[in-house]
């Protein structure tokens, strides 16, 4: 099998996935609420030779125990897959520990995983979801690399991972798409923050007039710009703060902390000085899950 092949049968059963528990095909995906409405046991714990495992109900499952190390974009990525085995009728498979990029396309990938990798992201980022966030960010095309990181932190998704499946949805050619995905997301994260020197693992949220009324989803450490000029926050609620990248300069940005627990709400206004209102957002702390599914905030 192709992984042409492997994508029209993924994404066929993930539209019906999302149809079967009632997804809203437009927002981010919830993949941890899936696999509880699919009916398949969750779990996490630390593995390091695995990003997953998927027990097929011929032993013992359905149930999917997955990495509590990866971090969250790399989990929800890991959970999808896992579903995908689930909804695609496959056997128990233990997914090793391998940067997809690296096996991608070299015909090493069985075809039960090509067609599970491929319902990961046909899951995590159906069109009209990538349309709506292509639009808010740079009115319907990518142009620049940096809209597709953007658009990978709406959906929570790998940079890599949306660079590949904007090809597949025909929104960006296969050309672009080689150039971008060797770009190191590192500096895209630079870029979007202005310069400014980050953590090592946060990743950038950009917030602009396009904003208002949307859910961000961020774990501790993230950060997040204002891309709007002479905005400021006005209004930063719990496990939220004014951040710096050296301390002393002040910057547009402010910081998700450990004080805003897994899946809780903190809300966020901007004052925009062109704005007669407050420009208003909601962010969610969307961490790695561990221990049982009945921990797992949905």
């Amino acid at each position: 099998m192709n992984w042409a092949l492997a994508h029209r049968i993924a994404s066929i059963a993930a539209v019906q996935a999302h149809r079967d528990f009632g997804i809203d095909r437009t927002q981010y995906v919830h993949v941890h609420q899936a696999l509880g409405t699919a009916g398949v046991i969750g779990m996490a714990q630390p593995m390091p030779r695995l990003f997953g495992v998927y027990f097929s109900p011929a032993d013992k499952g359905p149930a999917v125990l997955l990495n509590a190390s990866l971090n969250a974009i790399t989990q929800r990525h890991t959970a999808a897959h896992e579903l995908g085995h689930h909804r695609l009728g496959h056997r128990t498979a233990a997914d090793e520990e391998l940067e997809p990029a690296l096996r991608w396309g070299n015909g090493s990938w069985p075809e039960e995983e090509k067609t599970a990798e491929a319902f990961a992201a046909w899951f995590l980022m159906p069109l009209p979801a990538v349309r709506a966030a292509l639009e808010r960010i740079c009115g319907g095309r990518p142009s620049r690399p940096e809209h597709v990181y953007r658009v990978a932190r709406e959906l929570g998704t790998s940079y890599a991972g949306t660079v590949r499946h904007l090809v597949n949805l025909r929104l960006l050619d296969a050309g672009r798409a080689g150039q971008w995905a060797k770009i190191p997301p590192a500096g895209l994260r630079s870029t979007l923050a202005g310069g400014a020197l980050l953590p090592a693992q946060a990743q950038v949220h950009v917030i602009t007039a396009a904003s208002q009324g949307q859910t961000m989803y961020a774990d501790a450490g993230d950060v997040l710009v204002l891309h709007l000029e002479n905005a400021v926050f006005d209004v930063l609620s719990k496990g939220l703060e004014p951040w710096t990248s050296d301390g002393v300069t002040p910057l547009a940005s402010a910081v998700v902390t450990d004080e805003l627990p897994p899946g809780e709400r903190s809300m966020v206004e901007v004052t925009v000085p062109t704005n007669s209102a407050a420009l208003r957002l909601t962010v969610v702390r969307e961490a790695p899950r561990a221990g049982v599914d009945e921990t797992w905030p949905a």
